[in-house]
C-alpha cells in the first residue's frame, strides 16, 4: 500500500446482529486517517418495526455510503432470497461509485454472499469475518457461510477449530487469520451500570428485578411451526419457577411475525419486559446483571462465557455449535426446560461450570487484531486464490 494512498474499505450490514459483532472494528477503521471506511446499510436496519437500528450506526459516527431498502414484509421462504436480489441490484452502482480497495462482511446472512459476489465479479478483494463456524440445525446459514468463504480472498476465524474447518474445505491457510471473536470486545469496553440505575432505563415504572432471565429466542427456518410452542413453554417454565424475564425481540427470520404477536399478547405480564434493539451499553449491562440466559441465540454460545453466565439453549437451533460447560442444551418440552432452569440456577452448576470460565472464542481484543491486519493487508495479487486447485494437497 502506498503510504500516501487512503485505503478505502466498504462493509455490508443488514441488521443489529451482524453490526453488533463488528461495531468496534468499524469504529477503529472510521477513526483512522489513512482509511476511508463506509457501510452499505440494508434490511432490518431501516425498519421501524425492528427498531430502526441505522440510528445506532449513525450514533457511532460510522459513515454510511448508501441505505438500500430490501426488507420484504413477509414470513415466506422466498422473502430472504428476494431481499438478497434487491441488495445485489441496489449495491452494484454504490460499489462502482466508491471503488473500494477491500470489501468486508460478517457471518452467515444473505448479505455476506452479496458482498462476496460483488467483490468477485468487480475484481475487488474481499474478507469474510466469522468464517468457519458451524452448527447442525439444518438451516441455510451453514451453506451460505461456507460458500461465502470459498468466494472470499481472506477469512477471519474466531477459533482454531474454525480455521481447521476452513482448511478442511480446501482454503489456503495463508489467507486465514485466527483472531478470536470481535463480538466479545464489548464486554471489556462498555462501562458498567449498577442494577438500580439500569432498570429505570428499560422498565416504564422503574421496578428492579433481583433475578431475571435474559431471553433471546429466534425462529428456525424449516421449523417455524415449532417456534411459538417452544417460546410459550419457555415463558411458562420461567413463570412456574417465579423468575422474571427481559425478552429481546426476534430476528427477521421466517416465523418471527408469529413470535412477535405472541410477545405482544404478553406485554401486560408484570414480570416480563420486552425490549427491542437497546443501545449497546444498556444491553451489555442487561446481560451482565442477568441470572442466566435462555433461548436459542448464538449469543449464548459465543458471548455468555465472557461475563460469565449460565445458558439454556432450547430446541433445535444451535445444535452442534462449539460450546462450553456453561451451556445446557435441552429439548423444548415444558418439564425439560424446568429441569434445565433448576440446574442452571443451582450453586453447584455455577461453581463447577460457570465460575472462572475462560471464553474459547476470544479475549476481548479481537477488533484491534483485525484492524492491524486490515490496515496492513497486502492486496496485491489477491485473485491468485481463484487458481488454487482443491485437489492439490498443501
Amino acid at each position: 500500500m502506498n503510504a500516501n494512498k487512503i485505503r478505502k474499505i466498504l462493509g455490508f450490514t443488514s441488521g443489529r446482529s451482524d453490526y453488533d459483532l463488528m461495531s468496534y472494528l468499524y469504529k477503529m477503521l472510521s477513526r483512522d486517517p489513512g482509511i476511508d471506511f463506509r457501510l452499505i446499510v440494508s434490511n432490518a436496519h431501516l425498519s421501524p418495526t425492528h427498531g430502526l437500528t441505522v440510528r445506532h450506526i449513525e450514533g457511532d459516527g460510522i459513515r454510511i455510503l448508501d441505505k438500500i431498502e430490501t426488507l420484504i414484509d413477509s414470513d415466506s421462504d422466498s422473502a430472504r432470497i428476494k431481499a438478497a436480489s434487491l441488495l445485489l441490484q441496489g449495491a452494484i452502482h454504490s460499489v462502482e461509485r466508491f471503488s473500494p480497495d477491500l470489501i468486508i462482511y460478517a457471518g452467515d446472512r444473505e448479505d455476506v454472499m452479496i458482498g462476496a459476489l460483488l467483490g468477485g465479479y468487480m475484481r475487488i478483494p474481499t474478507a469474510h469475518f466469522f468464517a468457519g463456524d458451524h452448527d447442525c440445525d439444518g438451516g441455510i446459514d451453514n451453506p451460505i457461510r461456507h460458500a461465502t468463504s470459498k468466494l472470499s480472498a481472506y477469512m477471519f476465524a474466531s477459533t482454531e477449530e474454525h480455521k481447521r474447518r476452513l482448511i478442511a474445505i480446501r482454503q489456503n491457510p495463508s489467507r486465514i487469520y485466527d483472531i478470536g471473536s470481535c463480538a466479545l470486545d464489548k464486554f471489556k469496553q462498555e462501562t458498567k451500570i449498577p442494577r438500580k440505575q439500569l432498570f429505570p432505563m428499560i422498565t416504564p415504572d422503574g421496578r428492579v428485578f433481583d433475578r431475571y432471565a435474559l431471553v433471546i429466542f429466534h425462529s428456525l427456518m424449516a421449523y417455524e411451526h415449532e417456534s411459538v410452542r417452544d417460546f410459550k413453554n419457555m415463558i411458562t417454565a420461567l413463570q412456574n419457577k417465579g423468575i422474571a424475564a427481559v425478552i429481546n425481540l426476534p430476528n427477521i427470520d421466517p416465523g418471527s411475525r408469529e413470535l412477535i404477536k405472541v410477545m405482544q399478547g404478553l406485554k401486560n405480564c408484570k414480570d416480563l419486559i420486552f425490549v427491542n434493539n437497546l443501545p449497546r451499553n444498556i444491553f451489555v449491562n442487561v446481560y451482565r446483571h442477568a441470572t442466566f440466559q435462555i433461548g436459542n441465540s448464538s449469543s449464548g454460545i459465543l458471548e455468555a462465557a465472557s461475563i460469565p453466565l449460565g445458558v439454556i439453549n432450547v430446541g433445535r437451533r444451535m445444535i452442534g455449535r462449539k460450546s462450553q460447560g456453561n451451556v445446557i442444551f435441552t429439548d423444548s418440552g415444558l418439564k425439560s426446560i424446568e429441569k434445565a432452569i433448576d440446574r442452571v440456577t443451582s450453586r453447584s452448576f455455577y461453581e463447577a461450570q460457570v465460575k472462572g470460565i475462560k471464553n474459547i472464542y476470544g479475549d476481548g481484543k479481537s477488533s484491534l487484531r483485525a484492524f492491524r491486519i486490515l490496515k496492513n493487508l497486502s492486496l496485491k495479487d489477491f485473485a491468485k486464490f481463484r487458481k488454487e486447485d482443491p485437489l492439490v494437497g498443501r
